[in-house]
């Protein structure tokens, strides 16, 4: 995580000058681009640390893709429709908007396997998909939320809202069903007041946050269901100085949200694999590509990390991925 900001810039560079890179990489191994959903985002660097890893270790060429936000959506299909026109063996991309990229990905596989990560898209034609049951996350961030709730105030009681990162994003709506649910089935006394839609931006949820907090006196739990919403919600907390009364649980985790787990402004983070995402993402196209059989889901897992838990080496391991 500390080479984060070197590692920006190059990714940045790919996502702009992506059609160059796919064209005229050496023709002597595959290409294979990873299309992410924000070159700019922590998560998304330790996903594609992991194709990285898995280009040396397989020798192929992986271009690193993807819009500056989560938000640009047409920007992700022309960078999907440039990867495409450069001849690669395979896609790897994880899809910024369910309905959006249905389309666009039909075409692409047409022509190359497409493989699919972290969040479906309105399409029958991946090969593959890598992700998080995002369902089992969203309820297992309910219940780290209820604990901690239980923790500060005695009793699981009060009223508690939601940051959502954008609207129709497959993950990211899976995450909140899956917390709903869970609260609606096993915690009677918690009253969802709000949920909040951003625009994928950390300073949007640190307004929203700071919002939620004076509008309702009772509140006592915020789940962000992203990491930019983590970012925004953490940082409002420690301005209000409120983390002694509302528990915060996000999902992912950047150099940001660890301190505020470490600080106690964040009770818990709900952490995926995003290094074995991209790993195992580039290794399955590159057997798709050679007209091999591959598994048609793969579940990456998900794991709840708490400031007492963070230190342990398995935790480590999750929070602080190698980006080399």
């Amino acid at each position: 995580m500390k080479k984060m900001k070197l590692l920006l810039g190059a990714a940045v560079a790919l996502s702009v000058f992506g059609v160059e890179t796919v064209a005229t990489v050496a023709q002597d191994k595959p290409t294979i681009p990873v299309i992410v959903k924000d070159t700019t985002s922590g998560y998304w660097q330790i996903v594609l640390a992991g194709a990285r890893a898995a280009g040396k270790e397989y020798n192929v060429n992986v271009p690193e893709l993807g819009a500056q936000s989560e938000a640009d959506i047409n920007g992700q299909i022309s960078i999907l429709e440039n990867a495409v026109a450069g001849k690669p063996a395979a896609v790897v991309i994880s899809p910024t908007e369910f309905k959006a990229l249905g389309a666009p990905i039909d075409e692409a596989a047409k022509s190359v396997p497409v493989i699919g990560i972290d969040g479906f898209a309105d399409t029958k034609s991946f090969k593959s998909f890598l992700g998080t049951d995002n369902v089992v996350g969203g309820a297992a961030a309910a219940d780290s939320l209820a604990e901690g709730v239980k923790a500060k105030t005695g009793k699981v009681e009060g009223d508690v809202a939601i940051l959502t990162n954008i609207a129709g994003q497959d993950s990211g709506n899976r995450r909140v069903k899956g917390f709903i649910d869970e609260v609606k089935a096993k915690y009677p006394g918690l009253n969802i007041v709000a949920n909040r839609v951003a625009d994928g931006q950390a300073t949007t949820a640190l307004n929203n946050t700071t919002d939620l907090i004076t509008a309702y006196p009772k509140l006592v739990g915020v789940f962000a269901n992203a990491l930019n919403m983590g970012e925004g919600a953490g940082q409002a907390i420690a301005e209000n100085k409120a983390q002694d009364k509302i528990t915060v649980v996000s999902f992912d985790s950047d150099d940001k949200t660890v301190k505020f787990l470490a600080d106690g402004i964040i009770y818990a983070l709900v952490v995926q694999n995003p290094f074995k995402e991209g790993h195992d993402a580039v290794k399955i196209a590159l057997d798709a590509s050679q007209g091999k059989s591959v598994p048609a889901n793969v579940d990456t897992g998900v794991t709840v990390i708490t400031k007492a838990t963070m230190d342990t080496d398995a935790s480590k391991a999750l929070l602080n991925p190698s980006l080399n």
